[in-house]
């Protein structure tokens, strides 16, 4: 029976030990992206499970409202006079205000658009204690005016964002989405996605307790 050298038997193991190395670091490789993936969706689960979706924490809670320039949505009207724009001017007023971010080319936004027909008919509304108004965002003026004069306006002004720029300095992450403003044109609350009966009445409450 012939004896294996001492010093082969070494060079062997650590020549296997050279080979496996690189699988053990290629399989790492592969495996940290599986774990960070895990990782965030472990996150966003909690979130969801810790409350209602739609309302997104935000920077701009009990802030005030990011001075923006807009421009009135052309040819739309409302008994027969123009549908102004707003400013920040006209959020901090002493009464509170719905804003609304909409879009024509925004399915959802079809989808809520009753209830704030139905909204922009509560007696707290119809009285002046609570305005609601419309940015129009990323929009055709034509398509948003059609958008409205069939639907229904709600709105007693509308500000057209056709770049989305201040939508951005709003915090905005998609349409649509609902903000109210506290008399102090501060942001009181921010709902994400389209309004139903519940949320649109949340949201007015919140709007005429006004803190």
């Amino acid at each position: 029976m012939s004896e294996v050298e001492p010093g082969r038997v070494e060079n062997a193991q650590v020549e296997g030990e050279d080979a496996i190395a690189p699988r053990r670091r290629s399989a790492l490789v592969f495996l940290i992206p599986l774990l960070v993936f895990a990782a965030l969706a472990g996150i966003f689960l909690v979130g969801l499970s810790s409350g209602d979706a739609s309302k997104v924490p935000s920077a701009l809670i009990g802030k005030p409202a990011p001075v923006i320039t807009l421009s009135a949505l052309e040819g739309l009207q409302r008994d027969g006079r123009p549908v102004p724009a707003f400013g920040m001017a006209d959020l901090a007023t002493g009464r509170a205000t719905i804003v609304n971010v909409f879009a024509s080319w925004c399915a959802p936004c079809r989808v809520e658009h009753p209830f704030l027909v139905a909204l922009a008919d509560a007696p707290a509304v119809k009285a002046g204690k609570v305005a609601v108004v419309g940015l129009n965002y990323k929009d055709e003026a034509e398509n948003a005016r059609r958008f409205l004069d069939a639907l229904g306006n709600p709105y007693s002004a509308v500000g057209v964002d056709r770049p989305g720029r201040a939508a951005i300095e709003w915090g905005v992450y998609g349409v649509p989405e609902t903000f109210v403003i506290g008399p102090d044109g501060r942001i009181l609350e921010k709902h994400v996605g389209p309004l139903d009966a519940t949320s649109a009445g949340r949201l007015l409450a919140r709007a005429m307790a006004g803190k």
